[in-house]
Order: structure tokens, then sequence, then C-alpha cells
């Protein structure tokens, strides 16, 4: 076989040269080499301060004070000394135009003093003068000073104290409304209840179902929605209530007592059945306000006469009417 043919060593080395890096040369331009350069060599020297031409700085009027002095020096006078400077005060003394033009505490110092051991004015006479105005003023012209507005009238109202500044009603309430002990609920609750009766148009009384005498026209009441929730509760709270005594009749029979009530008790009554009255409407929406809504829509009911709280009311004062014979047996004396 003939042999093969090695191409590595048949190869022919070459040599590999860097080229030389060449610096960039630009060319001078025409005006700079055409430009002359004056040199001041060993026999020229500069021109004296008098013939070389001035500097901006240079040649500028003397201060108004140094040609004061130098006038004052020509003329004899004496001008201001310019080394210390001169006092204000003393170019007041000497110029009586602006005295007049000068401030205040600057004339005051220009004026001459008193002497010393002797005083402007007399303070046993001011005070003397004093004494006697407040003696000529009467008891009532007396107003203490150091107050911005003036002092509370004694004795104070009550709602001044910052825990009985709401209205009784208003409190009372609101503690019925809260649940879980959540107080700040239950006065939102509160508070959108009285928006809803200010906002709501003027309800329509029933002759039937008067509220309580003495009430303002219904069309006012929206103006004062607390006046309105104040009526609503009181029209239908009850009178009394019925007790039930076991065995009283005889026999294991019941009797039927009634008791009245106070002022608290009355409203108390009023508003659980007003919130069971409220809990068993329609849900006319959702969230947070739909509570408060249904709980003044049963307010604004009870003032047209439209709410099944009336007729609890009347159901309880016929009882009562009825069992009034029982109320002897309660202060009836047992046999010793």
């Amino acid at each position: 076989m003939p042999p093969r043919i090695q191409l590595l060593q048949t190869g022919r080395s070459i040599a590999i040269r860097s080229k030389t890096s060449r610096p960039l040369s630009y060319p001078t331009p025409l005006c700079l080499r055409l430009q002359q350069k004056r040199m001041i060599t060993a026999d020229q020297k500069p021109l004296p301060e008098a013939e070389q031409n001035p500097g901006p700085n240079q040649e500028q009027l003397p201060h108004v004070s140094e040609e004061a002095a130098t006038t004052g020096k020509i003329t004899g006078e004496g001008g201001p000394e310019v080394e210390q400077g001169t006092p204000v005060q003393e170019v007041l003394k000497r110029d009586e135009k602006a005295q007049e033009n000068a401030p205040k505490v600057m004339q005051d110092d220009a004026k001459p003093s008193a002497p010393k051991g002797t005083r402007l004015y007399s303070t046993s006479a001011r005070r003397l003068a004093q004494t006697q105005a407040i003696i000529n003023l009467g008891p009532a012209e007396l107003e203490p000073s150091g107050q911005i507005y003036g002092l509370p009238e004694l004795p104070l109202p009550s709602t001044s104290h910052i825990k009985h500044r709401y209205d009784p009603i208003i409190k009372q309430v609101t503690n019925l409304l809260m649940q879980d002990g959540k107080l700040s609920v239950a006065q939102r609750n509160m508070a959108m209840i009285l928006e809803r009766l200010r906002t709501a148009p003027p309800p329509t009384p029933d002759p039937r179902r008067p509220l309580l005498p003495g009430a303002p026209p219904t069309t006012h009441l929206p103006l004062n929605p607390i006046l309105y929730l104040t009526l609503a509760i009181d029209s239908v709270a009850p009178l009394l209530r019925i007790r039930s005594q076991k065995g009283a009749a005889g026999g294991g029979v019941a009797l039927q007592i009634p008791i009245p009530l106070g002022l608290r008790q009355r409203r108390r009554t009023a508003v659980m059945w007003i919130l069971d009255a409220a809990t068993k409407k329609r849900s006319k929406g959702s969230g947070r306000t739909m509570f408060a809504h249904k709980v003044a829509d049963e307010l604004i009911s009870i003032a047209e006469g439209k709410s099944s709280v009336w007729e609890k009311r009347g159901g309880v004062h016929r009882l009562g009417v009825a069992s009034r014979a029982n109320l002897s047996f309660g202060n009836r004396r047992r046999p010793k």
C-alpha cells in the first residue's frame, strides 16, 4: 500500500508580524500658525501703572464718608472719622430733618435724658387713680380677668357633665340596643335611627290612636328627632304590668294582679316591644344599616297608628282593668 500523505508535516511555517501603530496627527489650524507670540525679553520692561489701561474696579469714586472727611479737612470744619466711624445718634443730633424721619426708638435716644434720681411720672399718683377707679365701679361692672369667654352660670345644667351629656331616653334606648357589650355598634345604630326619623316624611296620624296629649303637630316631628323618638315610645308605653300570683285564687289557680310601673320601666317595656316587632319585619336591604332602618320604620308606624305595639298595649290595659279588683290582695295581712 502506498504511504499516507501527512499534511501536518508538509505545511510551511508562516511568520506573523504585528503592525506598529502610528500616532494620530491632526493638522494645526491656520489661525494658530499665523498667530504671533509676543514675549517679554530681558531688555523689555512692563509699562508703568500710570500708562497701563485701567481695570474694571479701578478709578472709582471715593466713599461718602471719605469725601466728607476730605471736605472737612479742606474747610477746617472737621469731618467724620473714617477709621472709627460716626454713631448714628451723633448724625441725628446734627441733622434735624433726619430726626423727624428716624424711628421712634432713635428719637427717644436723641432726646435729653432726665437727671438721675428723678422720674418722669409718679407711681403713687397712678396707683391712687387706679384704686379710685375700682372703687367707683359697681359690683355688676366688675368682671374677672383671665378668661376668654365668660364664666358659666351656676348651678350647672345636668347635661354639662360628660357622663350625662345625652338625653336620658337616648341613653336608655342605646343600652337596650347593645348586644354582647358592643356599645359603639349600639351608638351607631342609634345615630342611624335618629337620622332616619329626621329625613323621613312627616307621619300621617290616626285619630283612633293619637299620640300623647300636648304633642306638637306631626309635621314638626322630623325637625326634632329626639322628641319624635320620645313621643313614639311614651305613647305605646304601658302604665302597668300583670303579675300572676299562683294559688292566690284557691285550688292552684293563678290570680292576675295589676302592678303600676315607673317611667323607666314603662319605656323599657315599650322599647322591647318595638325591637321585637322590628325583628319580625321583612328585610328591605342588607348591610349594617338594615336593623336601624327597621327600628326607625317601626317608630314611624307607631306615630301613624299602624304598628302592632298598639294592640299589645291595649291588651295589657284591658287585662288590668278586668283584674282591678285584685289590687287589695297584696295589701292583705296574713293572720298570726
